[in-house]
């Protein structure tokens, strides 16, 4: 331990500018500011959009299915009372094999909340909403400051210090620097984080569409050959769709109107929900796995996309990021209750343990669902359909996925137990 009086300690000791720095203002990075906050720290974000950007009120067609330990996350940040007339409960997922135009095999798997007694398994909430709700919540926090329009160019590491340069010219100092931007993280390149990871050949076309008949809060995950169609329901008699095609495919649909859209989208989705109409805007995201080399650096830690980018087939990728956000919050909350440095690599160790094998799990889960399920093959073809009706036919299994489906399984953070 340093004494007081070693010339090293004046420099340990200089003010910082604040306690914890954010870089990416999409929606992990602004739950980690609060609960960060609301456990006392002061925190910096920066973002490079404006804030008037991130609050656009029109919806675009984006959605997230927040599992139910995100939505615990979010009660205990102080976000959820924003977003929950705006959030429709998920009470039933129905999983089914088939073919557009042939109809689904007569095997499926059906998840009901009934089953379990903690409420719906998840909630579908609209971009738009949730990030709003999180930029009001920031603004009111006298410990978070928000560095709009801002981008890092630099970031050097002291004995006990982070800094980092912004492209204003404009230097920010504190003891810790959360890299939450993105799969192409420049908080982990500049760190000298490497990822590992492989394409899929598949694009996720994401839009909305509103249909005729009431989808009752049932979830669908339909799987094609050529990779799964989700349609997740919103409020209002509409639906969220995330349809995994091949990549040409994908390209082909993009460079539709919308009418031809509706044509070719029409014999996967079906007819079950009367007719469908888009609203909103189309998106097109290629699909991969890649996971950073390690979580942490030199007082530093990656969280969502940044540590993390998984196939949306489970819906996970979201209520991943989240979970991290509750684990970190935890670990950095406890460490200066005992009086450590929050960054050291004790600390951050603690953190990585936590979270990156069980990311990993499921990064390699989803990757082996989409691997097995996103082809034509009549042998694996009957051994998923047989696999299907197995789950479906024994309570305990069907109970176990349903409450890994609301995120309720594993080590959970205190902030996704509703502590």
């Amino acid at each position: 331990m340093h004494r007081m009086d070693n010339p090293a300690r004046a420099v340990i000791l200089r003010p910082m500018d604040t306690d914890i720095i954010i870089v990416g203002g999409g929606l992990n990075g602004p739950a980690l500011a609060l609960a960060a906050a609301q456990a006392g720290f002061a925190v910096t974000i920066i973002d490079s959009l404006p804030v008037d950007q991130r609050k656009q009120p029109d919806f675009d067609g984006r959605s997230y299915a927040l599992a139910l330990s995100s939505k615990r996350l979010l009660q205990g940040i102080g976000v959820w009372g924003a977003v929950s007339d705006h959030a429709q409960p998920m009470l039933e997922i129905k999983v089914t094999d088939g073919i557009a135009g042939k109809g689904a095999s007569p095997w499926m798997m059906h998840f009901d909340h009934a089953e379990i007694e903690e409420g719906p398994m998840g909630f579908m909430v609209e971009d738009r909403h949730l990030r709003r709700a999180f930029l009001d919540a920031m603004a009111a926090s006298p410990l978070i400051t928000q560095l709009s329009e801002e981008t890092v160019v630099s970031q050097s590491v002291e004995p006990a210090a982070v800094s980092v340069t912004l492209a204003s010219g404009k230097g920010i100092t504190g003891s810790i620097l959360i890299g939450s931007d993105g799969r192409r993280s420049g908080t982990a390149e500049r760190a000298g984080i490497k990822r590992t990871g492989w394409g899929y050949g598949q694009t996720a076309v994401v839009c909305a569409v509103t249909h005729d008949k009431p989808h009752g809060g049932i979830a669908h995950q339909f799987f094609m050959p050529a990779g799964p169609l989700a349609i997740l329901p919103l409020t209002e008699n509409r639906s969220s769709i995330v349809w995994s095609e091949t990549d040409a495919r994908a390209a082909e649909l993009a460079a539709m109107n919308d009418a031809d859209f509706l044509d070719a989208l029409r014999p996967a989705f079906g007819s079950f929900l009367g007719q469908i109409s888009l609203t909103g805007a189309r998106f097109n995201y290629p699909l991969g796995l890649t996971l950073a080399n390690s979580f942490i650096g030199d007082r530093m830690a990656l969280i969502g996309d940044a540590a993390h980018g998984m196939h949306p087939i489970a819906g996970q990728g979201l209520n991943a990021g989240l979970r991290d956000v509750a684990a970190l919050a935890e670990v950095l909350s406890d460490a200066r209750a005992r009086g450590e440095d929050i960054a050291s690599p004790l600390v951050l160790q603690r953190y990585q343990q936590w979270r990156r094998f069980d990311t990993a799990t499921l990064a390699l889960a989803t990757d082996t669902f989409n691997r097995l399920f996103s082809n034509d093959n009549p042998v694996l073809r009957s051994l998923r359909d047989i696999g299907m009706g197995v789950v479906n036919g024994l309570p305990g299994l069907r109970r176990s996925f349903i409450r890994e489906a609301a995120g309720l399984s594993g080590d959970l953070p205190k902030l996704m137990q509703g502590s």
